[in-house]
Parts: C-alpha cells; structure tokens; sequence
C-alpha cells in the first residue's frame, strides 16, 4: 500500500482507493465535539428554567435565534473559503471557538454570560460547517464521497447520542450538579481541536480549485449550474417533510411516555442513522446516488404513515427506527451530491446555501408541523410530513 501525505489518501495495492485519513479525523473531531456539545445543551434549558429562574419562552427565543445565526454564518464561512482558498483554517476557528465557550458554561454567574456563550458556540459551528464539508470533498476521490460523508456523518451521530447519556450518567453520579457536568463536557472539546490540528491536511491546491475572488457574486452563483439549484430545490422540498425531531418526543409524550425515558426515543434514533449512515454511503458510491436517496425518501414517507397510524409502543418504536434509518439514507448522500454538482472553488459557498436555504425550509416545516398538530392532530402532521416525502421521491425520480 502507498499514501499521498498531503492529502492523507490511502490507496490500496489494486488501485481501490479507501477513505483518507483526514475525513476520519474530521468525523471523531465531530464525534468529540458533538459529545462535549450535547452534554451541555441536553441539560443547558432545565438548567436555565430550574436554577436561573429563566421562562421557558426566553429558552425557546434563545435557542431558536442561536440556531438561525449558525445557518446565516455558513453562507458566509463557506464563501469565505472559497475566497481564501483554504478550508481548514476557518475549520480549525469554528472549533476552537466551540472549545473556548465550554468553560463559560460552569464559570457564568447569570443568564447573560449563558447567552453569548451559547451564541459564539452557534457562530463557531456556522464558521466551520460549510468549510468542513467542502473540505471533506476535497480531500475525497468522487468515487468515495458518498462513504466518506456517511463515514462523517456516522462519527457525529454517535456524539449526538453518547453526549446526552453521559450527561445522564454525570448527573447521576454527581446527584445532579450541573456545574461537574459542564466542566467534564470541555475534556471532549480540547480533544477534538487537537485532533483537528494534527490529523487533518488540505490537499494541494490545483487548477481548478484557484480562489474565487467573489464567490457570492451573481455570476459565480450562475456557475454552480442548473443540476445544483434544482438539487437545492428538491432539498428544501425533502426538508418540509422531515420537520424537527421535536415532534418524535411528543408523539412518545402523547403515548404516555414517561419524561425520564423521553431521551430515549431520540438514542433509538441516532442509533439507527448512525449506523445506516456509512454503508449508505457505500452504496450510493457503489450502485448511484439517485436510488439511495429514493429509498431514504421511501423509508421517511414509511415512517410517517407507521407514526401516523400504527398504535402502540410497536408503530412507536419502528416508526422512529425507520425516521432514524431515512437521515442515514438521505443525510450524506446530499452532501455527496453537492460535492458532486458544484465546481470545486465554488464548494464552500455550495455547502453554505445549502445549510442556509434547507435550515430556512426546516424552519419553516416545524411551525406548520407545530400548527398541525394543535389544530388538527398527530395524524395530520404525520401525513403532511408523508405528502411531501412523495413529492420529493417523484422528483428524485425525475432528477438526472
């Protein structure tokens, strides 16, 4: 075997590429970080509420703005690395200002320190999102992108879940002092910067992934060609029908699931995107993109009509397995597809709008969805959600 060290690609004695080593790195630097992450917001809104004295509408306004700055942010991160033409350096500053807000969690005094930790941490992934992924394309041959982003993908969603649980476990071994728990949650964070810094390379810089030097001017998003806007098109379609995880814990809440086992339902989740998500991708390398993302779209549109009608803890359960298995099918191999359509110095900007505009469309999906719900019932949510996963499997369907 032979290794190209600027890149970390591994390339195997007959020729078969396997995925470089700085996209694994890249997936435990967001293993860690999502772990460090979820221990603290998994507790961060009943810490507010129970120990500040915080409303329960001024968490909901904090979160749902923090979220909407990180969208906003990889727009302009991602262009920015298209300018620079460098993508770790803005990944590298996304992280470490992750890493820099952990302490504040334990140290503040007052809501007002929370706050602006929690937004330079929602800044801090907004930098890094978009740069990150374009980076992972770069690094990867276009004949691995769809394992690569699910390998990554994979990595992160085992954060999503390990975090929660061992915020748990802390709590309960610390007879519930948040502080112990937000000072353990910085150990993950430093690892996954030093990880970052030492095991990821950027590749060479060739012909065609020179700077841009506008990348959001109307003439450079004409580049990104008529394949990536109506892939964007159909994302934000995909994004309707898969409103906020939200509404699996209140359809478990409906049920008459305990609040202690709620976390549960979103572990089942992770559980089963985690490990859909790489071999997914393996697939979608292997037999195409356009059928695996259709079985993404079957499987979500399964989940939907089970959650809407199936009673019990049975159409429960294999409801939010199948919804876990829809983000493994559909998750990185929409990333693989704009790594896919988009020119290569124009990647970062590409990933940007694509977070922004399907973070909008989320937006949107989950008030309509909370809309539902009050006036109409579970059901009606369920079945929206399903309507629109059918209209996005027709326009896969119908996608070159």
């Amino acid at each position: 075997m032979r290794t190209t060290e600027k890149t970390g690609h591994t390339i195997a004695a007959k020729g078969l590429p396997k995925i470089p080593r700085s996209v694994w790195a890249l997936g435990f630097v967001s293993m860690f970080m999502d772990i460090s992450s979820e221990m603290i917001h998994a507790l961060l809104p009943l810490y507010m509420v129970t120990v500040l004295g915080t409303s329960v509408v001024a968490v909901g306004f904090i979160e749902g703005i923090a979220e909407a700055t990180a969208s906003i942010t990889k727009v302009f991160s991602g262009a920015l690395s298209d300018r620079l033409g460098k993508r770790k350096l803005l990944t590298v500053v996304g992280y470490d200002l992750g890493a820099l807000t952990k302490p504040v969690f334990p140290l503040a005094s007052g809501l007002d320190w929370l706050i602006a930790a929690r937004f330079v941490d929602r800044i801090g992934k907004g930098i890094r999102g978009a740069p990150r992924d374009a980076l992972v394309a770069d690094v990867t041959p276009p004949e691995l992108r769809g394992a690569a982003f699910g390998l990554r993908q994979a990595l992160d969603t085992v954060g999503a879940f390990l975090g929660p649980l061992l915020a748990i476990l802390l709590m309960w071994l610390t007879a519930s002092h948040f502080q112990t728990v937000f000072w353990v949650a910085v150990i993950p964070a430093l690892v996954a910067v030093g990880t970052l810094v030492v095991f990821v390379h950027e590749p060479e810089a060739t012909a065609t992934s020179r700077p841009v030097r506008s990348p959001l001017a109307l003439h450079q998003l004409r580049r990104l060609g008529a394949g990536y806007w109506r892939l964007i098109a159909l994302a934000m379609v995909f994004t309707l029908a898969r409103f906020s995880e939200a509404f699996l814990l209140l359809r478990a809440q409906d049920m008459g699931l305990a609040a202690l086992w709620a976390p549960a339902v979103l572990v089942v989740m992770a559980l089963a995107y985690s490990l859909s998500a790489y071999p997914a991708g393996v697939l979608s390398d292997r037999l195409g993109r356009r059928g695996v993302l259709m079985a993404g779209l079957g499987l979500l549109l399964l989940a939907d009509v089970m959650l809407a009608f199936w009673p019990g803890w049975a159409g429960l359960a294999l409801g939010v397995v199948a919804w876990g298995l829809h983000l493994g099918f559909t998750q990185g191999v929409f990333a693989a597809l704009i790594a896919d359509s988009a020119p290569a110095n124009l990647r970062g900007t590409a990933f940007g709008l694509f977070h922004l505009l399907t973070g909008v469309a989320l937006l949107v999906a989950s008030v309509v969805a909370g809309l539902m719900w009050d006036g109409v019932g579970f059901q009606a949510t369920f079945l929206l959600g399903a309507v629109f996963a059918g209209i996005t499997l027709t326009g896969v369907g119908l996608l070159r």
